[in-house]
């Protein structure tokens, strides 16, 4: 997958929630490391105790928004984090999560993964009644849809919030007294339910609860509502039925490997697309390599199938942070080969086989390629482990307008692979993709492919994103 400076889509956000625990926000702090990989801009932390809530979100990395003094402070047996990469709204202190109102005499904190699609219409709406927002984040407005009916009771507001926005949520909530967690109809984003030493988790995926000591009990369902307290766990399902709508690209790309989610295991599943890949195109090669880490288990997975050798001809620098100083002088590519850099002996003269999981805008695939060019590699060809990305996304994933996307600008796979500078370029069939998921075609979301939106996106995304 192509870095973020050139274009790569970046996860939305993740949250996770404990209730039942005397160190509930110790427990968030670890859960929400283990999803840093969902955002990589804000952090946040509210914790509560049935009485006070206590609060600490800033700018930056889990590591670096929580240190020992601040997580002291978020007391209480109950507490919600959320890790963000914007979507939707600036990248602000004010727009970071979990976002939290103060309504009568109740406080109500809430984090949010994934994209509504109605926010302009529902935001403009309750302006005109005299809202005022505090962010610019869509999450806010199922606050103000909520504070107009809770004189009918928490839960009757809560359900007509939700029935009133459309879009992609997985989010979790907060009272002084209770977790809530809740999922879109159609499922876009993952989120999970689980247990530890009598409490309860709940996390966008389940490798959160890995790291907790959570035992993972199973996945929220597509329109649930969970509502957590001193009774225990109570599920609603106030919304009627819809198709789903899984984010395939959860699996291709953005969950971690050891996560479980819509009932599928990433890290197998990455692999099987690999067989498939090698069960499709064989291109005449030497060996198989992915561009780590993105590629790394479709590569296991192609190897596997083709009987071709698995190497490892570009080693990672692991400790390349989100910045480093610049050299003093103009260096060719530093951005590439700080990051990556080629196996010289083993690579020269060789045809090579990348296995990659995406290209979206192609110009880091290219210096890449350029890199192995310039190391002596005689023949380079690629497979992809999806279909072209030609079409943006509304619900919470950072595609780049349309305008931007190679797959969009180019058309043929053909000018493609010579713009990256490849011998050969091949992506996975779209029935290739699904059938390897081992899940029915009608379950996901595979717009960002088809161009068929199972939502109108154009009000989140503005016209322009769809033009060339």
């Amino acid at each position: 997958m192509e870095n973020s400076e050139t274009g790569i889509p970046r996860e939305e956000c993740g949250v996770f929630a404990v209730y039942g625990h005397p160190e509930a926000a110790r427990l968030t702090f670890f859960g929400l490391f283990a999803l840093q990989h969902r955002g990589q801009e804000s952090a946040g932390i509210v914790s509560a105790d049935g009485c006070d809530i206590w609060s600490h979100k800033a700018m930056g990395l889990v590591s670096e928004v929580f240190r020992e003094d601040n997580l002291a402070k978020l007391k209480g047996h109950l507490a919600i984090g959320h890790v963000r990469y914007s979507t939707t709204g600036s990248s602000v202190l004010a727009n970071a999560q979990p976002f939290i109102a103060h309504h009568g005499e109740e406080y109500y904190a809430i984090g949010h993964n994934g994209n509504l699609t109605n926010t302009q219409y529902l935001r403009t709406t309750l302006e005109a009644r005299g809202s005022i927002f505090q962010s610019t984040m869509d999450t806010e407005v199922i606050i103000h849809l909520m504070a107009a009916h809770l004189k009918d009771g928490f839960e009757e507001a809560l359900v007509s919030a939700l029935s009133q926005i459309e879009g992609a949520y997985s989010l979790v909530m907060m009272t002084r007294n209770r977790i809530i967690a809740a999922r879109d109809p159609r499922g876009f984003r993952p989120l999970c339910l689980g247990q530890i030493n009598g409490g309860w988790v709940v996390a966008s995926e389940s490798c959160a609860f890995d790291l907790v000591g959570a035992t993972y009990i199973r996945d929220i369902k597509p329109g649930e509502i969970v509502i957590i307290d001193d009774t225990g766990v109570r599920s609603l399902t106030p919304f009627p039925e819809m198709e789903h709508s899984h984010c395939i690209f959860e699996l291709i790309y953005f969950a971690r490997p050891d996560s479980q989610i819509f009932g599928q295991n990433v890290y197998l599943c990455r692999k099987r697309l690999g067989h498939r890949l090698a069960q499709e195109y064989q291109p005449d090669v030497d060996l198989v390599m992915p561009f780590p880490d993105s590629g790394n288990y479709a590569a296991l997975g192609y190897a596997e199938e083709s009987g071709l050798p698995f190497e490892m001809g570009m080693i990672r620098n692991h400790y390349v942070g989100r910045t480093f100083i610049q050299p003093t002088q103009p260096v060719r590519d530093f951005g590439v080969r700080v990051k990556l850099n080629p196996v010289r002996p083993l690579l020269e003269g060789k045809r090579v086989l990348i296995v990659e999981d995406s290209i979206i805008r192609g110009t880091t695939s290219r210096n890449r390629v350029r890199n192995l060019r310039s190391n002596g590699v005689k023949e380079i060809h690629m497979v992809i482990s999806c279909p072209p990305t030609r079409h943006p996304c509304p619900y919470g994933i950072d595609f780049s307008a349309k305008g931007e996307l190679i797959a969009a600008q180019k058309g043929e796979v053909e000018a493609i692979g010579k713009f990256i500078g490849l011998d050969s370029l091949y992506y996975l069939s779209l029935e290739g993709m699904v059938e390897a998921t081992r899940i029915k075609h009608e379950s996901f979301c595979l717009a960002c492919y088809t161009g068929q939106y199972p939502l109108p996106p154009t009000e989140t995304m503005g016209k322009h994103c769809f033009e060339p």
